[in-house]
């Protein structure tokens, strides 16, 4: 897929909400800035309904095709996506305690083995604790390729609906069943973190939605041309219905925001994906400075962002105390440079690695078609 202007938008949006909302581990951005962190966690659930579009697309295309869908080429090109920009800092946070932004860390096979979403303990152990909706990720590339390819076995309308309608509904419930529970006996621990922000099956609906897109996207491409000749009236509807559920959220931990608000704020960001996807939409019309890049670095400033941010918080706090747009620039500057980093010396070079691997496994495939093709192959190859 090509990229899009208006969906990079919304991923640089996004990565720039959630370090801001991060900026509480040195001491957040002070009265005047905590407006813009205060929602920063929702960043999380832009990039959710981003991935279960982008990938659903990716998945869905050729099995509507008939093809059938490739599934070893499918998780190799997600591990070198993904693994090795978090190897990288997975090691520094085991290897360099001083780095971390806080000494406790949960043990390094959970987030080797992307389970640390349902077995950390909070209270203890927050070093690197936004790897949490990267285990997420994980276990949605993982499942969805095999659903995927169940459903569309026998592709049936009322069965994907009816799968949807049943995974929201069971979110609804877990979440409800489970605050209500907690909140009764009041563990002593981060029981809603634990229990109901962290887990998988509790947060389904960005990656639900972004996959209902993709679903319009590819076996109903002519609805999906139409409404899109609506994007900016569903651009509008998007702004109002995200608003409204971060209404839902002024209590962060309450039990109307997580037993309602997840689905309505992942329907409300549904339909800005949607408007981004289109390139005469208001967002997806113009080239903002920055986003590109932004959106590009995205996955190593998540990665890399808190490292960089404790760093001048222990070298250079007395001096920027006081200082507040000073030290905004300067956290801001030391993130981007750190993700930078990141990226090129990582990331990069194994994304093209990927691309190269890809190419040659192409060529090599192309080359044995002409030599079967060719007089005489069945008898040299006998």
């Amino acid at each position: 897929m090509n990229r899009l202007p208006g969906l990079d938008l919304l991923r640089a949006i996004a990565i720039v909400w959630v370090m801001l909302f991060h900026s509480f581990v040195v001491g957040g951005l002070g009265p005047d800035f905590a407006w813009l962190s205060r929602y920063g966690w929702a960043g999380v659930d832009i990039f959710f309904v981003l991935s279960g579009f982008l990938i659903g697309t990716q998945v869905l295309r050729p099995l509507q095709r008939g093809e059938p869908l490739a599934f070893g080429g499918f998780y190799a090109r997600r591990a070198w996506r993904i693994l090795p920009a978090f190897a990288v800092v997975l090691a520094l946070y085991v290897f360099f305690p001083m780095l971390r932004e806080v000494p406790g860390l949960q043990p390094w096979w959970q987030f080797a083995t992307f389970t640390l979403n349902l077995l950390i303990d909070y209270n203890q152990n927050q070093a690197f604790s936004h790897a949490w909706s990267l285990c997420v990720e994980e276990h949605f590339y993982l499942v969805f390729p095999l659903l995927a390819w169940w459903l569309t076995r026998r592709p049936s309308t009322p069965k994907f609906i009816g799968v949807c309608a049943a995974v929201v509904m069971l979110g609804i419930v877990l979440r409800t069943t489970v605050w209500l529970h907690d909140a009764a006996i009041d563990p002593p621990r981060n029981w809603f973190l634990e229990d109901i922000y962290y887990p998988t099956w509790m947060r389904l609906d960005g990656l639900l939605m972004g996959i209902m897109l993709a679903v319009l996207r590819v076996y109903r491409p002519q609805a999906w041309a139409r409404w899109q000749a609506r994007s900016n009236v569903i651009l509008l509807g998007g702004v109002a219905v995200s608003c409204l559920a971060l209404w839902l959220f002024r209590d962060r931990t309450g039990l109307l925001a997580n037993a309602l608000g997840w689905p309505l704020l992942s329907f409300g960001l549904g339909l800005l994906v949607f408007a981004g996807a289109d390139r005469n939409s208001l967002i997806g019309r113009w080239r903002v400075p920055g986003a590109g890049w932004l959106a590009a670095i995205s996955y190593s400033l998540y990665l890399s962002h808190k490292i960089a941010f404790h760093v001048v918080a222990t070298t250079l706090d007395a001096q920027l105390h006081g200082h507040g747009m000073v030290a905004f620039a300067t956290y801001a500057v030391a993130a981007l440079l750190l993700g930078a980093a990141l990226h090129y010396l990582v990331e990069r070079p194994f994304l093209r690695l990927r691309e190269y691997r890809a190419t040659r496994k192409l060529s090599g495939a192309v080359e044995n078609g002409k030599a079967m093709a060719a007089p005489g192959a069945a008898d040299a190859s006998a």
